[in-house]
């Protein structure tokens, strides 16, 4: 048969290149796939960009109706696609009635707001000064829930709308109703084509989780590849990034499993909980034991990553072969090249093969997991550890607002709850950005007062308004040259310039969570392309708004650095120590179901129902969740923008915390539980259950201590007191010589002391007392 190199047929050859095309494309579905966790951006910024276009249409129908003069009739039309905009990212889920008990109040909030501005239009300092009350009422009532929110924004927009148009007290019946076209065509798109299918966007996130999970896999592949420490440091570091990412999705799971009918067929909240930690754990071990194996000799990690990658491409026979070609090299005599201990690396290796054999049986089991009798039968009573807002993960407002101000004693401030605070802080800031804005130009100052009120909007920390405003200065300066090119490319042509802004709005509520700058950037072309439309678009006024948003954005800086600031270290602190407190309250779970418990949960006679701890499932996923608002909160401290702080420090201890928590999640698994419920635990059980109350208990030291992330600090002498008792007691117990079903444990245990050590001194990880290699699989999970 001919061939082309002679040895390899042509069918072959064309076969094996199809199927890597195959692979290769798999591959880039899986990054696409992974990018956006159940597609959630995409569908925000198709519900905001379609709902905001489509609008126009009703928009024009109702004043051609109303018979309005070529005025009322362009207001009437901005107020519809922007009220439906808005209410497309606002009318969120599947239930129909709590969407149109919101709905019903946007014609009201824009209403009220252009109400009190047309009856001030004629007095200008009146108009200003009760432009700032507006301001703070708008951000004042989001204490009331979500849907205040949006009321506030639309109050700030009718009544920013009368001041800019200056509308009659008589067209308000005209432009209300408007109003109310919006709401009502954004009711019938949420309620119908643009509705939510909580279903499909549950399975959704979790192909996205098993996307991720691959991704990771190749990135595990990557690591034992390496063949320099620089390359081995890169892809480990990757590890971490999915890591983080993976865990992300699996809270999104948690909290869509929530959602009413949202589980496919056959499965139960508690189910889906039980097979994603599963998987969660699962990978952990792989990921772990991979960062061990990769320091083994040339040998082990080639057939490690052969397995790895099989894993990944979801063959079975490749998988089964790889594993027993692990094993047989992990039992075999050392070799040389390798930079750990040779027990250490056989535990790893065969952990390895063990990890990837339970994700396979984990790819191939697409049902639910077996039935638990501690699983609640009534779906009602299920609560998820993490709840959405507006189909996302809480962002870090959620973690701030319980954290108080820097602020003197006599401060009333500081008796404020967050959201007042931040009221009074967008108020002071809005009647700067008045003030400075009109000496610019006295009638488009309103681009300073939007620079500032947005600084506060999404943003928990003093921080975090400096990043999101200098965003907004990046976005609109980039933006500006953009604009400026299209602007004169699309001028004439008006159906070109509503095309491009539809665009600009989809592209720009598809990556603000990317980054906050690109939604400006797009904005920007966006209001460049409205001002054509206008026939007012001129180089000078986009000039003039990057001016105005600079403004904006210092006074809302200014004003976050010196009324009532919240601090990002003392927000960092707090989610630190919200982290090791559950941290303990896992491992003390562990403990007691380790001793015959079900579940972790207390013995009724132990103590008042009240007192009872969580189950372990819950507080491993709540652990999660920890973690996520740690690494949330800390994102500004990763940039150099403190004095006194470190960004490499800060990266490396968020790496110790999120290995803390794999090693913390795995010590649950590996802890042995007795045969039956109620029956005495072994010895040596009882032992490892006893070292991880001392673990729990250092960590609740740790967490009482104050440990600045991205800086130097004194050692705490309590919490060294407490790692050397834990130390000291795994010491006894591992002189009694226990079997492996205790060892694992207890090393696991070990090395949380070791991580606990490195937050509460220089940042090293040092080996535990009496760990050696004796006890290796610490050092594999």
């Amino acid at each position: 048969m001919e061939s082309i190199t002679g040895i390899i047929p042509i069918p072959v050859r064309t076969w094996w290149m199809a199927l890597d095309l195959r692979r290769s494309l798999a591959r880039q579905r899986n990054v696409v796939r992974g990018s956006d966790p159940g597609y959630g951006r995409l569908r925000q910024a198709a519900a905001g960009a379609g709902a905001m276009a489509t609008a126009l249409i009703p928009g024009y129908l109702y004043a051609l109706l109303i018979g309005a003069d070529a005025k009322v009739r362009l207001i009437s039309m901005l107020l519809a696609a922007i009220v439906a905009m808005m209410g497309g990212m606002a009318l969120t889920g599947s239930a129909l009635w709590p969407k149109v008990r919101t709905a019903v109040f946007f014609p009201v909030a824009i209403g009220a707001g252009m109400t009190v501005g047309a009856l001030l239009a004629d007095h200008t300092d009146a108009m200003l000064a009760v432009f700032v009350l507006i301001v703070f009422l708008a951000v004042y009532i989001r204490r009331f829930g979500l849907p205040f929110f949006f009321y506030g924004f639309m109050l700030w927009i009718g009544y920013f709308f009368a001041a800019l148009l200056h509308p009659t007290v008589g067209m308000l019946p005209e432009l209300i109703g408007a109003a109310a076209v919006g709401a009502a065509w954004v009711l019938l798109l949420t309620a119908t084509v643009l509705r939510t299918n909580p279903t499909r966007v549950l399975a959704d996130v979790r192909r996205t989780f098993e996307a991720r999970a691959v991704e990771m896999l190749w990135s595990c592949a990557s690591l034992l590849d390496a063949e320099t420490e620089r390359a081995r440091r890169r892809a480990a570091d990757r590890i971490d990034g999915r890591h983080v990412r993976l865990q992300e999705t699996a809270l999104m799971i948690e909290a869509w499993s929530a959602e009413d009918s949202a589980l496919p067929a056959g499965w139960t909240a508690s189910g889906l909980r039980r097979r994603t930690l599963e998987w969660t754990l699962a990978l952990d071990s792989l990921a772990g034991c991979t960062g061990t194996v990769s320091h083994g000799p040339a040998e082990l990690t080639t057939a490690a990553a052969s397995l790895v990658r099989a894993l990944a491409a979801e063959d079975r026979d490749a998988v089964a072969s790889g594993a027993a070609a692990l094993r047989d090299a992990a039992r075999r005599p050392d070799a040389p090249g390798s930079t750990i201990a040779p027990g250490r690396l056989r535990v790893a290796a065969l952990g390895l093969a063990g990890a990837a054999e339970d994700l396979l049986d984990l790819v191939e089991d697409d049902g639910p997991p077996p039935a638990d009798p501690a699983d609640d039968e009534d779906p009602g009573a299920f609560e998820p550890a993490v709840a959405l807002a507006m189909g996302n993960l809480p962002g870090s407002p959620s973690v701030a607002r319980d954290v108080p101000p820097r602020v003197r004693r006599w401060n009333p401030l500081g008796r404020l709850s967050f959201t007042s605070r931040q009221a009074v802080q967008v108020a002071v800031a809005c009647g700067l950005a008045i003030w400075i804005g009109r000496e610019l130009d006295a009638t488009r100052y309103y681009w300073a007062v939007i620079a500032a009120f947005i600084a506060f909007t999404g943003t928990g920390t003093r921080s975090e308004t400096f990043i999101k405003s200098a965003n907004r200065v990046i976005g609109t300066l980039a933006g500006l040259v953009i604009g400026i090119w299209m602007a004169h490319l699309t001028a004439g042509n008006t159906p070109l310039m509503v095309t491009v802004i539809v665009l600009s709005m989809f592209c720009g509520l598809y990556l603000v969570r990317v980054g906050y700058a690109y939604m400006i950037f797009f904005v920007t072309i966006m209001v460049s392309q409205l001002y054509g439309i206008l026939h007012e678009f001129s180089d000078h006024l986009l000039m003039l708004r990057l001016e105005e948003t600079i403004i904006g954005a210092a006074c809302g800086i200014a004003v976050a650095l010196v009324v009532a600031p919240l601090s990002t270290r003392d927000t960092v602190e707090r989610a630190r120590a919200d982290l090791l407190t559950t941290l303990a309250d896992l491992l003390d779970a562990a403990a007691l179901a380790g001793e015959g418990n079900p579940r972790g949960t207390r013995d009724p006679a132990a103590g008042p129902e009240d007192d009872a701890p969580r189950g372990t499932p819950e507080l491993i996923i709540e652990l999660g969740d920890r973690l996520r608002r740690l690494q949330l909160v800390a994102k500004p401290l990763t940039r150099p923008l403190l004095w006194d702080n470190s960004p490499r420090t800060t990266r490396h201890r968020l790496t110790v915390y999120g290995a803390m928590v794999r090693t913390a999640r795995a010590a649950v698994v590996a802890l042995p539980r007795p045969p039956a419920s109620g029956a005495p635990a072994t010895p040596g059980a009882s032992g490892a259950a006893e070292v991880y109350r001392l673990v729990a208990e250092a960590a609740r030291v740790a967490a009482a201590h104050p440990v600045p992330l991205g800086g130097g600090h004194e050692p705490d002498g309590a919490l060294t007191a407490a790692i050397e008792r834990t130390d000291r007691r795994i010491e006894s117990l591992a002189a009694q010589a226990p079997g492996d079903d205790v060892l694992r444990p207890v090393s696991l245990a070990s090395r949380l002391t070791e991580l606990l050590a490195a937050t509460g001194h220089d940042g090293t990880v040092r080996h535990a007392a009496g760990q050696g290699d004796a006890a290796p699989a610490a050092t594999a999970v």
